[in-house]
């Protein structure tokens, strides 16, 4: 017999209150960011990143956070791949963390931007060498014959560049700039507690949605 129906968990480690939440949405991210660092979450910095193609068919795909501040969320990745091309179509896009240790969710939406070329130049010096090489190897999201002709070309451009490829053209970071936040935290009964954020000229407006 199927026993998904009856999966289920109390959510009972925390709470979220107006008056022990920030003001601004970033600082808050920024705390509860640095706590799910800090309780020893897998991959505290994987996130759900949602596009929407010219045909109005969304997608979702997880990609890592590398860098944040006032500015916003900076992801790195293929320009030419499929997240690329739906973002160079419509640039508005949405983020997603779930921390399951610590019962929480925090949703983000805004308009994407590329990152300055020296931005993206600074992080792709700082990555392993294989993974530099990769960037240049993979023709992201595009279909290829198998495994090994990847490896091949992984293999072609490290003898062409070996120890010091540049970053290629097609590739570089992006950031979304937040207009509305949303942080979840999982309470007893499925009375979660919800606070959004949405930009109302220059200022942050706080409100408790029904769970």
């Amino acid at each position: 017999m199927n026993d998904i129906a009856q999966l289920r968990k109390s959510y009972e480690r925390a709470e979220l209150s107006e008056d022990a939440s920030h003001a601004d949405p970033m600082r808050q991210f920024a705390q509860w960011f640095d706590e799910a660092r800090k309780g020893e979450v897998p991959e505290p910095n994987a996130m759900t990143l949602a596009t929407v193609a010219s045909d109005l068919r969304p997608s979702t795909r997880i990609v890592l956070i590398k860098d944040f501040d006032e500015r916003g969320i900076v992801w790195y990745t293929n320009y030419q791949g499929r997240k690329g091309l739906e973002l160079a179509g419509n640039p508005w896009a949405a983020l997603q963390f779930h921390w399951v240790e610590l019962e929480r969710v925090v949703r983000i939406e805004g308009l994407v931007e590329k990152v300055g070329d020296a931005e993206s130049d600074a992080y792709y010096a700082s990555r392993p060498l294989d993974s530099r090489i990769g960037a240049w190897a993979s023709p992201q999201s595009q279909v290829i014959p198998g495994r090994a002709w990847l490896v091949a070309e992984a293999a072609k451009y490290g003898a062409k560049f070996m120890l010091h490829p540049p970053r290629p053209p097609h590739w570089g970071g992006y950031r979304l700039k937040p207009d509305r936040w949303e942080f979840w935290q999982g309470r007893k009964s499925r009375l979660h507690d919800r606070l959004r954020y949405r930009l109302e000229g220059e200022a942050w407006v706080r409100e408790r949605l029904a769970p």
